[in-house]
């Protein structure tokens, strides 16, 4: 159960993400592609599995001093360093060999990439201002990249700007939430928190929210004239409805996880179907 807990279950479904641009792109690409995207889903859990275990260890000092985090395997010593850093070492190349095992060499690169980021942001990264942020955002656009090499279905670079723009907000929220409820200590736990206010955090979050909303209605717009294009623009309005709900949420001193926010909250997900239904009926 100590291991189970260590690699985060709660954290699995962002790895949907590989989903992303074969549903984008109303098609899985080579055949038997939703089982080559599922292949991708299962190495990146192996592969954040990995960086977990290997954070927890160089944060159990620290995380001892966290009101929650406190309790995580390896910091509570319910799971040994030593058991977690080989359990580190398989989970990342079980992750790395699954790209080569389905002759997908631009997976393996895409979670090589993630491991490697990854690694450096536990290693020191994430101890600097917004190269904390750009790492962590990273991961999520990583994902999207890792699904696409794997289905052969190329991403268009306005899906990846809104991605990124997405990933870059969930990162800046977190630690916003992060900020107003740990307060002055914030900045001992995380020492990245002090190059940051929770007035600039607040105002790069609505910042990234408009110009993905912006981003996502110009990729609209440049569809193609036909009815596509009229039900992609109407998304758009439950888009920017999400995002306004996930602002609101964020607003309050929270000690959920963001994840659960997007995922968990009625009204934020009822704008997330709508959304989804829109963009459907426009594919």
């Amino acid at each position: 159960m100590a291991v189970v807990q260590s690699t985060r279950p709660r954290q699995w479904p962002k790895n949907l993400l590989v989903l992303a641009a074969p549903l984008a792109g109303d098609t899985f690409g080579r055949r038997d592609g939703l089982l080559y995207a599922l292949v991708a889903g299962a190495a990146f859990i192996a592969a954040s599995s990995a960086v977990y275990l290997v954070n927890d260890v160089l944060d159990a000092e620290r995380d001892r001093s966290h009101p929650y985090k406190r309790f995580r395997p390896v910091a509570s010593g319910r799971l040994a360093h030593t058991q977690a850093l080989a359990l580190a070492m398989c989970f990342a190349l079980a992750g790395l060999v699954a790209g080569f095992a389905i002759s997908e060499p631009w997976l393996a690169a895409a979670i090589a990439a993630y491991l490697l980021i990854s690694f450096l942001y536990s290693a020191g990264l994430k101890h600097v201002p917004f190269a904390e942020l750009a790492c962590v955002a990273s991961g999520f656009v990583l994902r999207v990249v890792g699904g696409a090499a794997a289905t052969h279905v190329p991403p268009s670079g306005w899906f990846l700007l809104v991605c990124s723009l997405g990933a870059l907000m969930v990162a800046i929220a977190k630690r916003y939430t992060e900020f107003t409820v740990l307060g002055s200590d914030a900045a001992a736990h995380r020492p990245a928190m002090h190059g940051y206010s929770l007035r600039a955090l607040r105002l790069a979050q609505r910042a990234v929210s408009v110009i993905m909303v912006g981003s996502y209605a110009l990729w609209a717009v440049g569809e193609p004239a036909s009815a596509m294009r009229i039900w992609h623009l109407i998304s758009s309005i439950p888009l920017a409805a999400a995002l306004a709900r996930f602002d609101r949420l964020t607003a309050r001193a929270t000690s959920k996880p963001v994840e659960d926010l997007i995922a968990r909250d009625p009204l934020m997900v009822c704008c997330e179907l709508a959304w989804l239904a829109l963009f459907a009926i426009g594919l």
